[in-house]
């Protein structure tokens, strides 16, 4: 096998007390990285105040070297806290409103993607297979291309592809979508979000499309497929199992005292949905006032881009909203919402998840959301939890055999949580052992496997969907 490289914002280094890494994408990365002998780039976490940037920190483990590098403040603002996550992030996310578009920040954005080429290219090996992944480094392959780099390079989205009239908003959508030309393998989370991507393309008359995954454009071919994430559903459930017997989760039943925990947990972001479920657990209360003091809702929601303005904003907001609810609601001895603002380790979060009577995963829009996984997969198979999954989500597309709910419609969504909460113990098994075949069949690592394989042109077209005879127009 070709030596693997693969790049991204942040590189999840691996843990010194040998522990596994948090999440399951940093797991099979390095899996994949470890079984080819390879190099994964990425921003060292790192603001240097002085220019010019310094020499990469090299680190080795194993079979795997990292690669890391300082921004400068200029870079961090322009890039990441600019563009990344004022313009791209909201866009793709339907959030025009909040979309803060300044051609400084562009250029900006435009001008560390250089950056990074300039420090990937001396580390490229005629032979190796790029991987490149999510919103901050589109532009990558294309600088890459520019100095003559000609190795197989793919490129993973993470977050939604929006549709056409959303993203040609974006002033510079143009140089986005011909930089993502330059890439041999474009991979979504679903087939929504490839098409919007072929519509996008289409209409502004970028490329050809010569079948459902094949296309052209400025001269060379590439494929666009959605490859759905998974997470490493087996490592889960035994994550959750062992949970039952840490001293935090006896503590936690404890403190519950009979109440059925109904569990939210999202970074702090308002593509989450955050304030509308937690209207509509007001409303399920109001609306169900026999479920007074017999539940308890449990909302992790870890700090996220403080540096922002909006989500300084919001963190407030969010704890005001759920002070409210407890004011309103709440008695002497009973809290309708605990509200977490940390992160929890995967094992404790495990636990509480196989504990959960129901999860509201209820996001206005978004990529995949694993977390909708993560409690499937943490379920008691005789006694499963039921999970609520917002119908924007990209994990709505797989599990079909989830509660899909409206986050948008507050007194419906209320509802469900009440029909949820009293669903026949037949139904939870039948619709949970459908959502565990499907997280076993398309695991993190399949998801690794199965694009590698496309990068590697073992395959131009998926043989489920064969090719036109001709070319047709996007």
């Amino acid at each position: 096998m070709s030596r693997l490289i693969v790049v991204s914002n942040r590189v999840p280094l691996p843990s010194k007390s040998g522990a596994a890494s948090a999440g399951g994408l940093a797991v099979a990365l390095q899996s994949a990285l470890a079984a080819r002998g390879g190099l994964w780039l990425g921003w060292s976490g790192k603001i240097c105040s002085d220019e010019p940037v310094g020499p990469l920190t090299m680190l080795k483990d194993g079979n795997i070297e990292y690669a890391l590098t300082d921004l400068t403040d200029l870079d961090v603002e322009e890039y990441y806290q600019g563009f990344a996550n004022r313009v791209l992030w909201p866009i793709c996310h339907y959030r025009l409103d909040l979309a803060e578009y300044g051609r400084r920040e562009m250029t900006g954005y435009f001008r560390v993607n250089q950056f990074f080429a300039s420090r990937l290219l001396p580390l490229i090996q005629k032979d190796d297979v790029i991987w490149i992944h999510d919103y901050h480094l589109i532009p990558l392959a294309e600088e890459l291309r520019r100095q003559g780099v000609k190795n197989r390079i793919g490129f993973f989205l993470h977050i939604p592809w929006p549709a056409p009239d959303v993203f040609l908003a974006m002033p510079v959508h143009d140089e986005l979508l011909k930089s993502l030309t330059a890439y041999d393998v474009v991979g979504f989370q679903t087939r929504q979000d490839r098409e919007n991507f072929a519509e996008c393309l289409s209409r502004q008359d970028i490329g050809e499309r010569l079948g459902k995954e094949a296309f052209t454009a400025a001269g060379r071919s590439f494929i666009a497929r959605p490859y759905p994430i998974g997470i490493e559903t087996d490592e889960f459930t035994k994550l959750a199992r062992q949970a039952a017997n840490t001293t935090l989760h006896k503590r936690m039943r404890q403190s519950l005292d009979g109440k059925e925990l109904i569990i939210g947990v999202d970074r702090l972001d308002y593509s989450k949905g955050i304030t509308q479920r937690i209207d509509a657990f007001e409303t399920f209360l109001t609306r169900h006032p026999d479920y007074q003091r017999k539940v308890t809702l449990l909302q992790i929601t870890p700090k996220s881009r403080s540096e922002v303005p909006e989500y300084e904003a919001m963190q407030k907001t969010v704890a005001e909203q759920a002070g409210r609810v407890n004011g309103a609601l709440g008695t002497v001895d009973w809290v309708p919402i605990r509200y977490v603002n940390r992160s929890l380790r995967r094992p404790a979060l495990a636990g509480l998840y196989r504990m959960a009577k129901v999860a509201l995963v209820t996001p206005l829009r978004d990529g995949m959301n694993l977390v909708a996984k993560e409690f499937v997969a943490a379920q008691d198979e005789d006694d499963p939890g039921v999970l609520l999954l917002s119908r924007f989500a990209g994990a709505a597309h797989e599990l079909k055999e989830a509660v899909l709910v409206n986050p948008y419609d507050v007194e419906g969504t209320a509802d469900v949580i009440a029909r949820s909460l009293a669903m026949p113990l037949e139904e939870r098994q039948a619709r949970w052992r459908g959502m565990m075949t499907t997280l076993r069949e398309n695991n993190v690592f399949t998801w690794c496997d199965t694009f590698l394989g496309d990068l590697a042109g073992n395959g131009e077209v998926a043989s489920n969907e064969q090719p036109a005879l001709k070319r047709v127009s996007c």
